[in-house]
């Protein structure tokens, strides 16, 4: 491990400095509508690490399009992915938000580190098996090779953390293997990134089918929870969700759809599990269905009325995106000159 060498200017000024804080960087694509499964695992954190880190926040647009895209309605989700992250809370002022196709050099590093991806190592990716399968009409050279620009998305930044959920520790795992490669051979460059564990990260699971996530892919539309449905339909859909035939609100383990009922409920209220069965002690599922309902509803209410305010006045949105954007190709450019000029490249 490299020494690191600190120099001291005087006690007194160094205990005055602030600590400089950690670089975290994230992004979702901008694929449709937003879960509320989402907003509990990614969106919501997102909200809380920028008062404590150095945040740098995207939307994926360039990830998005591996998969055939109808490019009005791509550009029209970006824009309401956009939205809906300001009305979420993520704060352009505290951080630096941005739509990733407005800073080329993300294409341009993923070429290069392209070339310090191997082969074998794209073909071990479980999510190219994976989208492989669900898309054989389109098993396109972007869709095995997009590691490569996720990790270019992360190491544009000197990300120190990365938040990951399951799906994404492979992909991350590769990052730090491109950066180590990388820096072997051409001196530190790079900062390896470390992955990022959120605490009690909620874990959304389908009203339908509690052994599988929330995602808005499944053909029944009554699984999942978008962040724009309206109250009555959310309501309607907690009603119907899967829960069993003991009939008592309680965490325990072969109880998945009412565990997952509990953990949204918690999640909004900031109530503990054991908290929750006592409230609900001696009551019924339907009882208990209502209030998880109505518990999300106010949840995502004044989300709603801010996202709905955003989208009547795109030219502050694009005016936003537009700093952001200004703001990320600063960072993105030190790093993509440093990487040119040792690679040899003519900029």
């Amino acid at each position: 491990m490299d020494k690191i060498e600190i120099t001291n200017t005087g006690a007194e000024a160094s205990s005055s400095a602030p600590a400089k804080k950690k670089r975290i960087f994230s992004a979702i694509q901008p694929s449709g509508a937003m879960t509320f499964g989402n907003y509990l695992g990614a969106i919501r954190n997102w909200v809380r690490l920028q008062d404590e880190f150095e945040c740098v926040y995207a939307t994926a647009n360039l990830h998005a399009i591996t998969v055939r895209q109808d490019p009005k309605k791509l550009k029209e989700n970006t824009v309401n992915l956009f939205a809906l992250l300001i009305a979420s809370g993520v704060d352009p002022e505290k951080c630096i938000l941005f739509n990733q196709s407005m800073v080329p050099a993300h294409a341009e590093l993923s070429w290069v580190l392209s070339t310090f991806t191997q082969f074998g190592e794209l073909s071990r990716m479980t999510q190219f098996k994976d989208k492989s399968a669900r898309h054989a009409d389109n098993i396109n050279a972007g869709l095995f090779t997009y590691p490569s620009l996720m990790a270019a998305d992360i190491l544009l930044y000197q990300a120190d953390l990365v938040p990951v959920g399951d799906d994404q520790r492979q992909h991350l795992e590769l990052t730090r293997d491109i950066a180590v490669r990388f820096n072997g051979i051409y001196g530190n460059t790079f900062v390896v990134p470390e992955p990022y564990i959120t605490k009690n990260a909620a874990r959304v699971r389908s009203l339908l089918d509690p052994s599988k996530k929330m995602s808005k892919s499944d053909p029944n539309t009554k699984s999942y929870i978008l962040m724009v449905d309206e109250p009555a339909s959310i309501m309607k859909k907690f009603r119907s969700a899967v829960t069993d035939s003991e009939a008592c609100v309680r965490y325990a383990e072969g109880k998945d759809g009412i565990n997952n009922l509990i953990e949204i409920y918690s999640a909004c209220t900031g109530k503990s599990y054991e908290e929750i069965e006592d409230e609900f002690r001696g009551k019924g599922y339907g009882d208990f269905k209502n209030a998880v309902g109505e518990a999300v509803v106010a949840e995502l209410e004044p989300i709603q009325v801010k996202y709905k305010e955003l989208l009547k006045d795109k030219k502050y949105l694009d005016e936003l995106a537009q700093k952001g954007a200004e703001s990320a190709s600063k960072l993105a450019k030190r790093t993509i000159d440093k990487v040119y000029k040792k690679v040899g490249l003519v900029r």
